[in-house]
């Protein structure tokens, strides 16, 4: 018996119409929560924002925070991606100052694109799966800059090597949270400025040439 095509391309279809709407939904979320902040936020508005009835809204998500968790998880997994490529040994052997450019401007550029991400994991209100991604994500960043840091500077002992690691963590946080907070020539000012501060800190434990590394 041929199988009857129309039948299985129909669900096929369905499903794809399903996965754009879900995208469409998410992303007018991102839109909201960055303009109100979680709290603050509601699904009618973001069925506004996508153009939909609160029904439609309802038929993929049955609450706000269930929409924040599935934009937190495909921003997290976006984010370690975008970690994945910038620590690269390629780039961790490069001169201190390019070496900084080519690690932290993946990620600055990432949350320049999806300022949800930090209105998400940074917000008081935010829900507590994605408070525990947060922590998983932080976790593997300050790893791989430990990695780094003993890949350039093999001799540091262990435990200066976390605590170095930890602080650079901490300036580039905030550092990214100050420039995020400002637009255009000024945003891009505080990025020069954080660049700098990671190089006065960094420069005296891995120094500022080329290194290449071995594991």
């Amino acid at each position: 018996m041929e199988e009857d095509i129309s039948a299985t391309s129909a669900p096929r279809r369905r499903q794809a119409r399903g996965k754009r709407r879900m995208a469409q939904l998410l992303d007018a979320a991102a839109s909201v929560f960055c303009k109100c902040g979680y709290t603050k936020a509601s699904t009618n508005a973001i069925a506004r924002e996508a153009g939909v009835s609160p029904g439609t809204l309802y038929q993929f998500f049955p609450n706000k925070e269930a929409i924040a968790v599935h934009l937190g998880e495909r921003l997290m997994q976006q984010m370690l991606e975008a970690h994945g490529q910038a620590f690269t040994d390629a780039n961790v052997s490069l001169p201190l100052d390019k070496m900084l450019d080519a690690i932290l401007d993946p990620i600055i550029e990432f949350n320049l694109r999806n300022p949800a991400f930090l209105a998400l994991i940074h917000g008081p209100d935010t829900p507590g799966e994605i408070a525990s991604s947060k922590q998983v994500l932080h976790a593997t960043l300050q790893r791989q800059v430990e990695e780094a840091i003993t890949l350039r500077a093999p001799e540091l002992p262990h435990d200066q090597c976390v605590r170095v690691a930890t602080t650079a963590f901490v300036i580039f946080r905030e550092g990214l949270s100050l420039a995020m907070q400002h637009q255009g020539a000024e945003r891009a000012a505080y990025i020069v400025e954080l660049k700098a501060a990671l190089t006065g800190y960094l420069a005296p434990t891995i120094g500022t040439e080329a290194h290449a590394v071995r594991h």
